[in-house]
This record gives C-alpha cells, structure tokens and sequence, in this order.
C-alpha cells in the first residue's frame, strides 16, 4: 500500500495538470514544476531514506514515510483550494517526493529481510504487480477525481490509503535490525545528491535550453564531477553510504543496468503513446489510459508468475526473453503510421507488458538478493534510483531522438507543401506543438490549409515516434545481452567477501 501512493502519484498527477494551470492561472514552467520538484527531490533522496532504513529500521522509515507522503499530499490540496498558490504546491510536492523516497527502498528492505531467498521472488512479483497496477490506475482514477470532484482530489486521495496503510504496517510488519553504530557519509550523500540533481535536472531542461546549450553541458559536466567525488570519496570512507564493493558482483551491476534500460523502455513508451493517442487521434485521457491497460494488465499478471519461473530456474533466462519480447514490442510499435487504429497498439502493449514483467522481477532480486543483509536499503534505494534515472534517460534521449527527426522533416514537408514560409519564431512554435503530436493549425484557416497542415503534422510526429521506438527496440536487445550475465540473489552475500 505504501508503494501504492507512489506509484498512482507518479502518474494522476498528469491528467490533474491542466485543472491545475487552470484554477491556479500558472504558467508553463510553473505547472512543469509540479513534476519536477517531486522527480528531483525523490531522486536524490532514494539512497540517503534507504541508508536510513539501515541505520534505525526500515519499520521506522518506512511508517515515517507513509505518514509524511499523506500529510504532504493533503497539504498540496489545501494550498491549491485555500492558498491558491502554485508555489505552495511546488514546495508540498518536493517535500512529498522526499517522502516518497521513504517508501520505495525500505519497501524492498522490508521483502528482503522478511522472506527467505526461496520466497523473495514471489514476494518482489507482487511488489511488481502492485507497482504496475497503481501507475495504470493513474490516468484513470485521475480522469474521474478531476472530472466529478477537483483535482485536489487526486492528492486528498492518499490519506485515506496512507491511513490504511499505517495502521496495517504497524499490525503487520517486523522491524529489522538496525545498525546503531554506521555513519551517515555525510560528504558521500552531499556528493551523490549534487550529481542526482545536477544530472535529472540537466534531462529535464536539455529540451528547453538546447541539448548543446552552454546551460545544459555546465549541468550533465557537473553531475560527472560530482559522480566522480563521489566515487572517491566512497572509495575513500571508512563506512560508505553506498559502499562500491557492491559493484563488484557482475550480477549486481548487470541488474543496476537492467533497471534503467526497463525503465527506459517503459516510460519512453508511455511518453509517445500518450501523445499518440491523445493528440493525433483525439482520445480523452481516461480512453487513452484504457488502451493503455494492455501494457499495465500484462505487468500486473506476469510479475507474481515471472516471480515463480525466476524461484525456479534463476533469473538469467527470463529477462533475456522478457528483454527480447519488449524490443520485438517496440520495433512493433515503430510501425504504427498516422492513420493506424488506436487498437493497432493493443498486440504489442500485451507483448510489452509480458516481456517486463520478467526484467522488474528479476532485475530487482538480482540488485536486492545479492546484497548482503545489512545493506538492504541502500540495495532498495539503488534499484529506486536506477528506476527514476532510466525514465529521465527515456524521456530525454527518446524525446532528442524524436527533435532531431522532426528537423530533417518537417521544413521539407512544409515547404513541399507550399505553405506560407515559417519564421524563426513561428518554426519553433509549429516544431513544439508537432513534437507532441499537435496539428498547429490557427484560427481561421482554411479547410483545405487546415487537412494539409494536420497531415504533415502528424505524419512528421509518426515519423520521429518511429525512429524513437527503433532506438528503444536497440536498447532492449543491448539488455538481453546484459541480461546473460545475472545470476539468482541467494540471500547470503557479505561486503566483505568480495562480491
């Protein structure tokens, strides 16, 4: 239930978004904060809440967590119904994903010290299942709150759920031991949190400020100076915050990687086909969510069964193949054309969703199994963040890749079609709204101007949507291979052992 609020968090929110700008008046930077303060705070707060969790006690965390993300939820109502202010929001919203990071990483602690390496997987299949079903239910709880009550609403609704789960947690959990005598690594999280803001931040503006912009290069540079002191300083620690002797299992490693490319894949997915559906063929986001249950129903079945296989034959063979099924999926999905149907997608958000299932499962028990008891929140806050950092990744290489064809066709298309010539201006007007699948065609325009407008519009976004799943296609097949070298997390690792 707790990582529950996280995950429909992660996605209601994007259907409440216009109701926002709306009865707020914000502005376009302003409502993509409501996002991103949440994205950056939860980024960079993962491994710290999860080295926590092994200090006090994940129970400890974790119940501070869920009473925190409940609070901060229903003070981002409140600002918006009494305060009417957008920065309130924005600042209950940073201080939700702070919270938020409480959650996820002693989630998977708590799994971890509770079941034995026989039952871990079936344990991490439900966790898996519960993920995928609340990010579906997203859209379409969020649709509803907006439409029949407001979209305060959508935040109101985690006091309920958080109420329940406090109450459960602290009838049903076990608290593990904490380590009372470990330190904090207080340079080592400074570090680690620089280079986690610096870096997402640097994704999230790269589209803004220009991908070869001064702005952008000083960010991802900064984040590579500070990954890199960070590093040393790890190296260098008497008791490191995330101590790089984990890196030295092939296994873990490979898992760390696989996390990112699943979520690189998955949210690279959502992001086109949203637009796809939304914009180019005029579904409402509560339909557009429907067809998008395919991918979600298919993870929220296939984790506890993934969970089972791996217990039974390791985690080597299911993520090859799960890996392999979503690249097959996304080189599927590349094909789609302007004029295909909406349920043209159905077939390979099935194949996708089947195919994932197997990678979250078992990249999660590859990074969580084979790290030694006493390091299982800093594990669970690393598989956290490698989750967070392949949906930035997604979004942000898919979207370049999505810019750069829109440049090659779009000019040619426009011209060829002898409409009126583009300035500088107006071509980044027309390129931002083509880039999600818009059809600028403005007031008054002439039917006929109107029909060729919209069929160069869409058919440059179907374009560039294509050469984006492509690259996605490549990324899944590069983590099938990765996927080779995973081996099933026994449970008994030790930092010391060299793994």
């Amino acid at each position: 239930m707790g990582v529950m609020m996280v995950g429909l968090d992660g996605t209601i929110v994007a259907v409440a978004n216009p109701a926002i700008q709306s009865h707020l008046h914000a502005s376009l930077a302003g409502i993509q904060w409501i996002s991103n303060a949440y994205l950056l705070a939860l980024a960079v707060s993962l491994i710290p809440a999860g080295k926590a969790g092994d200090r006090f006690g994940h129970k400890k965390v974790f119940l501070t967590g869920v009473a925190g993300f409940a609070a901060s939820s229903a003070a981002i109502g409140l600002a918006g119904s009494i305060a009417s202010s957008i920065t309130l929001v924005i600042a209950f919203r940073a201080l939700q994903g702070v919270f938020g990071a409480m959650l996820q990483p002693t989630a998977l602690a708590l799994l971890r010290r509770t079941f034995p390496p026989e039952k871990l997987n079936g344990a991490i299949g439900v966790w898996g299942a519960v993920i995928g079903a609340s990010t579906a239910a997203g859209p379409i709880v969020g649709g509803l709150l907006v439409q029949h009550i407001g979209w305060e609403a959508c935040f109101y609704v985690n006091v309920p759920v958080g109420a329940a789960a406090l109450a459960m947690s602290l009838v049903v959990l076990r608290e593990t031991p904490a380590a009372p005598g470990s330190s904090f690594d207080l340079p080592g999280i400074a570090a680690l949190a620089g280079a986690l803001f610096a870096l997402i931040f640097g994704l999230i503006k790269g589209p803004d400020y220009g991908w070869g912009s001064a702005r952008t290069l000083a960010f991802l540079l900064a984040a590579a100076l500070l990954g890199l002191a960070f590093v040393v300083r790890e190296s260098r620690a008497r008791q490191p915050m995330l101590p790089l002797k984990l890196f030295r299992s092939a296994s873990v490693s490979a898992g760390v990687v696989l996390v990112i490319l699943l979520m690189f894949a998955l949210f690279g997915a959502m992001f086109f086909m949203t637009f796809f559906l939304e914009n180019v063929h005029g579904l409402s986001p509560i339909a557009a969510g429907v067809h998008l249950l395919p991918m979600t129903a298919m993870l929220i079945v296939g984790s506890p069964v993934a969970g089972t296989v791996i217990s039974r034959i390791g985690p080597r063979l299911p993520i090859t193949a799960g890996m392999a099924m979503a690249a097959v999926a996304m080189f599927g999905l590349s094909r789609l054309g302007a004029t295909a149907s909406p349920d043209d997608t159905i077939i390979w958000f099935v194949l996708l969703g089947l195919g994932l299932a197997p990678v979250m499962v078992g990249a999660t028990n590859v990074i969580v199994g084979n790290a030694p008891a006493e390091l299982a929140g800093v594990a669970g806050g690393l598989q956290s963040t490698a989750m967070q950092l392949g949906g930035a990744f997604g979004t942000a290489v898919l979207g370049a890749i999505m810019s750069a064809k829109i440049d090659t066709l779009l000019p040619v298309s426009w011209h060829a079609a002898h409409l009126p010539a583009l300035t500088a201006a107006g071509y980044a007007q027309v390129k931002s709204a083509v880039s999600v699948g818009v059809a600028p065609v403005p007031a008054g325009t002439p039917a006929r101007a109107a029909g060729v407008i919209t069929q160069i519009s869409h058919a440059t976004f179907t374009a560039g949507m294509h050469n984006a799943f492509l690259a996605g296609a490549a990324v899944a097949l590069t983590g099938a291979g990765i996927a080779l070298i995973t081996r099933k997390g026994t449970g008994t690792a030790e930092v010391h052992a060299g793994i």
